[in-house]
């Protein structure tokens, strides 16, 4: 933990366990941490990825234009399995936010606890899956490509993860849109939220 601790703060990627699949993060709040992400995994850099926080108010400490409906719809589901796309009139973190600099995803995943210490030590990380574009997500560490491994400052590993990604929502519109179905049913998502919204 320490290890990717100082890793991430020297600015290198990092393989991070979440609740669903294992990530690769770097620090978000500098371009050359999460361009050197971007290269790693040969990521479209138009390709949005998601701001992940280790709980919600460092999330809207990170986006405090969020305060208001975003928070409320955050609260309703985070934290959980879900990448949440919301609203970002400030445009924060463009280079994380890839053709949408008005919208930006975000996460607050219930982490295994060596992953939560890191995270909550350095703040908001950028992560994307652990793998290269269009392969499966990777549940186990040595199913992370060997160039990812062999690219990135530490590796927190916690065992087998569940494997299913995220499910993904965007609230950036005037109607909500399911992007991804994923690790928890959607409507039922969608139902909370309309609830938390009245």
């Amino acid at each position: 933990m320490n290890e990717a601790i100082a890793a991430l703060e020297a600015g290198e990627p990092v393989i991070l366990p979440t609740d669903t699949v294992y990530g690769l993060c770097a620090l978000a709040s500098r371009s050359g941490p999460v361009e050197r992400l971007y290269r790693l995994k040969k990521r479209d850099p138009l390709q949005p990825s998601a701001l992940l926080a280790s709980d919600l108010d460092v999330l809207l400490e990170c986006i405090p234009e969020l305060r208001g409906r975003g928070a409320v719809i955050a609260r309703a589901l985070l934290p959980g399995p879900y990448t949440l796309v919301l609203p970002n009139p400030a445009r924060r973190y463009r280079w994380l936010t890839g053709a949408t600099p008005d919208a930006i995803g975000v996460r607050v995943p219930n982490l295994p606890p060596g992953a939560a210490e890191v995270v909550a030590t350095v703040g908001c990380v950028v992560a994307t899956s652990a793998n290269r574009p269009g392969e499966p997500d990777p549940r186990r560490v040595d199913e992370v490509p060997r160039e990812i491994r062999d690219g990135v400052g530490a590796i927190v590993d916690a065992g087998d993860l569940p494997g299913t990604p995220s499910t993904v929502l965007d609230f950036s519109g005037a109607e909500p849109r399911v992007v991804r179905e994923g690790a928890a049913p959607a409507a039922a998502a969608l139902e909370q939220v309309a609830l938390a919204l009245l």
